[in-house]
């Protein structure tokens, strides 16, 4: 037989065709991995429950005021959650926040009173000041390389005895005078600490500004180069430096972040009392970073969301006031939150393990 007369040799037949195989790493998780994978997912699950908790345990809690006050509560310490919360994300956090809002206050009333100028004067400077505070936070962070515990640390010490120092020294108190009838005092209060109406129960406009800044800070972390920068940082700093990402300038801008939180919340205590106490503020910081680890953001950073915080602060407002609507002893508001905080905690640990199972 000739080779040309050689049977040619068999080819296999195709595969029928049938779905693809995977080897697990470009699988496309289900939904709801992918759901439980959000920072605030944990957080929201927990803010049903307590409200609900208290929906049955205080039946005052259904009345509008009643919740416009939870609302209330809750944005004041959502306002400050916010920037604390970014912080976090981009892996430092701020222990000198609570006084530093009080020092915000302080210097807008002195600057207005004892100067007998137009309160919006005070209210710029103050705002100098926030953002000196945060600047100086961050500089002294990058500049020594210490942990920002130390480093707040030391600026918390500081502005606690400043408050009190300088108050009594200027105003023989321990508060500022008030400063109600100074020229401009209507126009920020307008701003900064005004009720309007809805359905005949009036609501803060600090619930409008806190929802307003978490719409923002959401779209920052999720839409924008700056909020890449925020969560490089915080992962790892090294490494977001090898790829061009301005660390130095992400940090201090994020303590500078922090300092017109203080600011802002602290206009709205000045011209919701008029007056401002100085010894106030001490432990405040806690609250808001506890909410910022409520709300799903890690201590190590590099982890979490600005949604996340504002349903933190609800359950806050919603524990504080809800323990008086219902009648008990305030006294047991630290023990729900800190019973709060460890569950929030183990909770996330629970997503975060189960979002990244295979």
């Amino acid at each position: 037989m000739s080779m040309s007369q050689q049977a040619a040799p068999a080819v296999p037949a195709p595969p029928a065709p049938g779905p693809k195989e995977s080897d697990g790493r470009t699988a496309r998780r289900p939904f709801a991995l992918r759901l439980l994978a959000r920072p605030e997912v944990g957080v929201l699950l927990g803010a049903v429950a307590v409200f609900v908790f208290f929906l049955v345990a205080a039946p005052a809690v259904r009345d509008g005021s009643s919740m416009a006050n939870i609302l209330y509560q809750s944005s004041t310490i959502g306002i400050m959650a916010l920037p604390v919360a970014l912080l976090m994300i981009g892996g430092e956090f701020d222990l000198s926040s609570g006084v530093a809002v009080i020092t915000s206050a302080l210097t807008a009333s002195m600057i207005s009173y004892q100067l007998t100028m137009n309160v919006w004067v005070g209210v710029l400077v103050a705002l100098a000041v926030s953002l000196g505070v945060g600047l100086l936070n961050g500089w002294m962070l990058v500049r020594t390389g210490l942990p920002s515990f130390l480093v707040t640390l030391g600026t918390f010490l500081i502005l606690q005895g400043v408050n009190l120092a300088v108050t009594k020294l200027i105003t023989g108190n321990v508060a500022t005078d008030d400063i109600s009838d100074m020229d401009g005092f209507g126009q920020a209060k307008a701003i900064f600490a005004s009720s309007f109406d809805v359905g005949g129960v009036q609501v803060k406009i600090t619930v409008v500004w806190w929802l307003v800044f978490a719409g923002l800070a959401t779209w920052v972390l999720l839409r924008t180069r700056y909020g890449n920068w925020v969560f490089a940082a915080g992962g790892n700093q090294e490494s977001a430096r090898a790829v061009g990402v301005p660390v130095t300038f992400t940090k201090i801008s994020l303590f500078m972040l922090v300092g017109l939180g203080a600011w802002f919340v602290g206009m709205h205590q000045l011209f919701s009392f008029n007056t401002v106490q100085s010894g106030e503020g001490v432990g405040q910081e806690l609250i808001y970073i506890a909410a910022a680890v409520i709300g799903g953001c890690l201590l190590t950073g590099g982890y979490g969301s600005a949604i996340g915080p504002v349903f933190g602060a609800f359950m806050f407002g919603m524990v504080q006031q809800g323990i008086v609507y219902a009648g008990w002893n305030p006294d047991w508001f630290k023990a729900f939150l800190g019973v709060m905080l460890l569950g929030a905690t183990l909770i996330n640990l629970w997503v975060r393990r189960t979002a990244t199972r295979r």
